[in-house]
């Protein structure tokens, strides 16, 4: 993917972040993948199919992600630039204002509600820069920091970390409980994490890699510009590879649902969902034994989920960045650009409802189902017909 040295310094990444490289792509100089320009690496523009049965509820967003429905009139929505945006429909008249401003960074925030305080999350970079941190805040106030989610994981280490790098963080998604507690799912550190209202932070779960086998058309070794390179292994021969929790939610049940991306080689259909009992700490999400403790695997067969949701009927919802995975995206192979939404029924069983290009971000109304698109370039927020 051959990240140019101007889009690393700018993301905060390294190599040993390359299992969530893929989310800084379209910042790099000389990326084969158009994400943001919307044309895959042959050319074609993306699939009408792909666009079928979305409603564009608010449009001209520059590479939204963080989405939060506080009813099916109003929003909030955060961008490339760092802001969070409220979108509001007064008697069919769309107002957009400017209720908060966090760090910019390599890829929009992460963002959710809860009473009257609005939660971000920054994703990537060193402690006490502003970024991979929590902030709470109400609209029109100044986001006031809740807690350093990098300088947390620098003290507790990923103990199945695989990339020279253990003490590192990515906060990714972030969703808060009633009493204002915030779960925040940590992409790089591969965990969940707990922060309690007055900003202390635990360890919920870690997510263990998995032993996957190595999909076709792929390249032997992926180099980094600064020197360093990822060797995988030939087509068909397994591999271990890092969870990635870029997502969490809360169902309707009450527990606690966490979502995988899938490290290098991102095999198709190897990202799971797990559940996890709510007050629990220390729990190990296992793959070889995923029926097992507090933490079980709830879902199976998804591909590179960057977010997750959950309805009022029991229904999880995962939107997954693309239906050949990320690493395929960022290598430019044709279609990989194309993503969806996954709900997940109450007897966990898969239903691929919707196409899209690169979601970012999905929340729920009640029924509707509501989703950010795409991660990088002008983008929307979508009703899903």
């Amino acid at each position: 993917m051959n990240l140019s040295p101007t889009a690393r310094r700018r993301a905060g990444t390294t190599i040993a972040t390359l299992a969530t490289a893929a989310l800084v792509a379209p910042l790099a100089a000389g990326i084969p993948a158009g994400a943001a320009s919307g044309r895959s690496s042959a050319g074609a523009t993306a699939a009408a199919p792909a666009a079928a049965g979305l409603d564009k509820v608010s449009g001209k967003l520059r590479s939204p992600r963080g989405l939060a429905v506080v009813d099916g009139d109003t929003f909030l929505v955060a961008v490339a630039s760092g802001k969070i945006l409220r979108i509001r429909d007064n008697d069919g008249k769309r107002t957009r204002t400017t209720v908060g401003q966090v760090h910019r960074q390599f890829i929009a925030p992460s963002v959710d509600r809860h009473g009257g305080r609005i939660y971000v999350l920054t994703p990537e970079g060193p402690p006490g820069t502003g970024a991979a941190t929590l902030y709470r805040f109400k609209a029109g106030h100044k986001p006031k920091k809740l807690a350093d989610i990098a300088a947390y994981q620098q003290r507790d280490p990923d103990p199945y970390d695989r990339e020279d790098n253990p003490g590192e963080s990515n906060p990714f998604g972030l969703a808060v409980l009633d009493n204002g507690a915030v779960l925040v799912a940590d992409a790089a550190g591969n965990d969940l994490l707990r922060v309690s209202p007055k900003g202390k932070v635990s360890t919920v779960a870690r997510l263990k890699p998995r032993t996957v086998t190595v999909p076709k058309h792929l390249p032997r070794v992926i180099k980094d510009p600064e020197g360093g390179s990822v060797h995988i292994k030939k087509a068909g021969q397994k591999m271990r590879a890092e969870a990635v929790a870029t997502s969490v939610t809360v169902g309707d049940d009450g527990y606690w649902y966490v979502g995988e991306l899938r490290g290098v080689p991102a095999t198709p259909k190897t990202s799971q969902v797990w559940r996890i009992k709510p007050g629990t700490r220390d729990a190990v999400c296992d793959p070889r034994h995923p029926r097992k403790g507090d933490c079980k695997r709830y879902a199976d067969g998804l591909t590179s989920v960057v977010d997750l949701a959950a309805d009022d009927s029991g229904d999880i919802y995962a939107a997954e960045l693309s239906r050949k995975s990320w690493l395929k995206w960022e290598l430019g192979r044709k279609g990989a650009k194309i993503g969806r939404i996954t709900r997940i029924d109450e007897d966990r069983e898969l239903d691929r409802i919707q196409r899209l290009r690169l979601p970012g971000n999905v929340d729920t109304d009640d029924s509707d189902v509501y989703v950010t698109n795409p991660v990088f370039g002008r983008g929307a927020i979508r009703l899903i017909d």
